[in-house]
């Protein structure tokens, strides 16, 4: 049977399919539960969920554009507006709020945690740095309503943060280890307010395209090299090259981007958009394969670990994607085959999935979904993932976040855990709580 967190209780951690709960947060709790199996504790980062701004905004084209000394290129401004309005219609307000932002992202090579905690603003938490007992915060007169964030693979600790304007990269300082600045980029006026001890974080980079949109969508190459991003106010996304610091913008169909997910090979490119396409990009040559759905739009997608494989959910279904490429890169030929989730129709009653996160080892997988029974409500279902080569799911349980009526904002699985599964969650209650997943692997 799976587990089920009783009303009232918090989920500490799960041992082989079990999800152990206990009365209230307590580190004492979680290290009789799996401190002693993994020599360290993972313990609850508080933040204030009340600062996170809602998401529901109207795209950039309807905000009035300041007309100051440029009294004709305002004119000008305003009929290419028009016809981009004509084209492009403005996306809906409500529907950024159901798509699975990268709110929260785990340093590939460390036990360091990153997430929105604030309109502003991004927490960093080194579980490693025992003299830091409370997290940095990293906030900039540059950083304007923060969207995404993600860690840059093979770099040591640099962080990208998707905001107005453009994309913020941060990297951590270190005595006698100081990360390059860009030219323009100084650290009087923009830095880190660190409030633990260890070393301090320098805003050493701010990426911007001529758009000047709000970035809501980042994803790293798993080599680190290129950084892909996107606007939710634009049909194009870009492909950035930090060495040269320079941007590309790349665009198939009408519709605005609304997902990327870099495959964990890097030779794929999952682009998907509000109308309910998606694309396939192969990266050496960059092409693409459109495909279409007929349940509503890509509401999040992950990777298997060869990245041959891709699990995508949508937003008027409670059955999963998996889409397998026959053959080997750059061909763009592949079958999708569906993966049911007969208790989130049955059990829960819920409309349809709204995150979900797969773990590097392919062995979990975490989603939350829409409404539900009350009993269910604001839950995160663990399934227990078969790769022989078809994917099938059994479920696990729920994981219960600490009080009441708590719900997921953002959760993310650490891909190199090598323990085990370990996934991290942002709960509207204003803790964002790690979860460890020990398995008989199999």
């Amino acid at each position: 049977m799976p587990s089920f967190p009783p009303p009232g209780a918090v989920t500490v951690c799960e041992i082989n399919r079990d999800l152990v709960v206990a009365e209230a947060l307590s580190d004492d709790r979680a290290k009789d539960a799996y401190g002693d199996a993994l020599g360290m504790v993972f313990s609850p980062i508080p933040f204030q969920p009340d600062t996170l701004p809602p998401i529901r905004e109207p795209p950039a084209a309807e905000q009035p554009e300041s007309t100051e000394n440029e009294p004709t290129a305002s004119v000008t401004s305003t009929i290419s507006e028009f016809f981009k309005r004509m084209i492009f219609p403005p996306l809906n307000p409500n529907l950024l709020q159901e798509f699975d932002i990268q709110k929260i992202s785990w340093n590939p090579h460390k036990h360091c945690l990153a997430f929105v905690s604030g309109k502003n603003q991004v927490i960093v938490h080194d579980f490693e740095d025992s003299d830091a007992k409370e997290p940095f915060i990293l906030t900039s007169d540059q950083q304007i309503n923060v969207k995404a964030v993600e860690w840059r693979p093979n770099s040591g600790k640099m962080i990208a943060v998707a905001c107005k304007g453009g994309i913020c990269l941060w990297s951590a300082s270190y005595p006698g280890d100081v990360p390059f600045m860009k030219a323009g980029v100084t650290p009087y006026s923009f830095s880190a307010f660190p409030r633990g001890s260890g070393g301090r974080w320098i805003l050493v980079d701010v990426l911007r395209d001529s758009s000047a949109e709000q970035v809501t969508v980042l994803c790293w190459k798993p080599d680190g090299r290129y950084l892909a991003s996107a606007s939710c106010n634009s049909p194009s996304f870009m492909i950035w090259d930090l060495s040269q610091g320079l941007g590309t913008p790349i665009r198939r169909g009408l519709s605005n981007i609304s997902l990327l997910r870099w495959s964990t090979s890097g030779d794929y490119l999952l682009a998907a958009k509000f109308d309910g396409t998606f694309h396939f990009w192969e990266t050496n040559t960059w092409t693409s394969e459109p495909w279409s759905s007929s349940n509503g739009y890509v509401s999040g997608a992950n990777w298997d670990p060869e990245g041959r494989v891709a699990l995508v959910s949508f937003s008027n279904s409670t059955t999963l994607g998996s889409i397998h490429f026959s053959s080997k890169p750059p061909s763009l030929d592949a079958h999708l085959l569906p993966v049911e989730l007969p208790e989130i129709s049955s059990l829960i009653v819920s409309r349809g999935i709204e995150k979900l996160a797969w773990d590097a080892s392919g062995e979990r997988l975490a989603l939350s979904f829409k409404d539900g029974n009350e009993m269910y409500r604001g839950l995160v279902a663990v399934y227990d993932v078969r790769r022989s080569p078809l994917v099938s799911v059994s479920l696990v349980g729920f994981i219960r976040g600490p009080g009441e009526g708590a719900k997921p904002l953002a959760f993310a699985f650490h891909n190199k855990f090598k323990q085990g599964p370990l996934l991290s969650v942002c709960w509207s209650s204003g803790w964002c709580c790690t979860y460890p997943l020990i398995l008989r692997s199999h």
